[in-house]
């Protein structure tokens, strides 16, 4: 049963690590489970204390700072979900990399990157709960429930910065896909340059479609084998929107493997009858400069069974 528990107060000295964060953003992720507005309240009625003065929300902090983060009412829905033992053993077995500052996991098919929309459970709250040692962790990125493959999780918020600076400038980041699609993709389709409109269902749920009012979209395509009926394609997303791949395969005219979204259903139920048991996009690479070292890294995931076993059953053509 939900509860109101008040806080006591607590002063934080803010670590190197956090210097140059704005105060707002800052609080945010000291104090769950509250809006916004709120954060702002307190800091305007001076509840908030940085260095025993008052301060403004847009403030950036400096090491040594001491914060004073007063008593505040937070609204929790019980105890934490607690994690099943397979799925905890599952995400330490999917663990690709570790060191002090970051994490790269070959994510299940299936598996949500967080929890919400009627999800208690998903990869990162899982993660926090089997490593509480571990108390900054952080996506870098996301990965749709469907599409296996390799995630990064920061540890610390320097990582998460350098690496969403990569992400946001295009630079020192790769990332490959591995796209089975239906039917033979054109060989002189190399690219898909279409802007993306993201909008959502009554349902509420999410829906991408390629319109003129969207916001501009690029996907790099080379092939990788040719079947009866299908193309395994290594899909090079330029721009990083939701479900960007996907909606680029459906419309060169070639829907992704068992997408439940955005491919026909006469497709659906020919993948279905040869044994189909998920989407076949897979995110196989990874390549970055670390943040820490900067040294290039690789990180590759392997397939899953599923997706193994499907591409077997196919019959190769030149």
């Amino acid at each position: 049963m939900a509860e109101n528990i008040k806080r006591g107060v607590v002063f934080e000295e803010i670590e190197e690590d956090y210097s140059g964060q704005r105060l707002d953003n800052f609080l945010m992720t000291r104090i769950k489970g509250v809006p916004r507005s709120l954060i702002y309240r307190i800091i305007r009625k001076g509840e908030v204390r940085v260095n025993k003065g008052r301060i403004k929300p847009d403030y950036r902090l400096c090491t040594g700072d001491l914060v004073r983060i007063p008593p505040v009412k937070v609204r929790e829905e019980g105890e934490p979900v607690p994690v099943p033992q397979k799925m905890a053993q599952n995400i330490e077995s999917a663990i690709l990399y570790e060191d002090d500052v970051l994490m790269a996991i070959n994510k299940p098919r299936g598996m949500a990157v967080h929890g919400g929309s009627g999800i208690s459970l998903g990869l990162i709250e899982a993660l926090r709960v089997v490593r509480p040692d571990c108390k900054r962790l952080e996506l870098v990125h996301r990965l749709d429930r469907d599409t296996s493959g390799v995630i990064l999780v920061a540890k610390k918020r320097s990582a998460l910065t350098a690496l969403h600076e990569m992400l946001r400038t295009k630079t020192g980041m790769n990332k490959r896909y591995l796209a089975l699609v239906v039917g033979l993709w054109p060989k002189h389709i190399k690219e898909v340059k279409a802007p993306l409109l993201k909008s959502e269902l009554k349902s509420g749920e999410r829906i991408v479609r390629v319109s003129q009012e969207g916001k501009a979209c690029h996907t790099r395509f080379s092939l990788e084998r040719r079947f009866e009926g299908y193309t395994l394609m290594n899909a090079e997303p330029v721009t990083g929107r939701t479900h960007q791949i996907r909606v680029h395969c459906q419309f060169a005219g070639n829907a992704i493997v068992g997408d439940e979204k955005y491919a026909s259903d006469n497709e659906l139920k020919q993948s279905r009858a040869m044994g189909s048991k998920r989407m076949f996009l897979h995110a196989f690479s990874l390549s970055f400069k670390h943040p820490k070292t900067q040294e290039m890294m690789k990180i590759e995931a392997p397939l899953d069974s599923a997706f193994n076993d499907f591409i077997k059953v196919l019959t190769p053509v030149n």
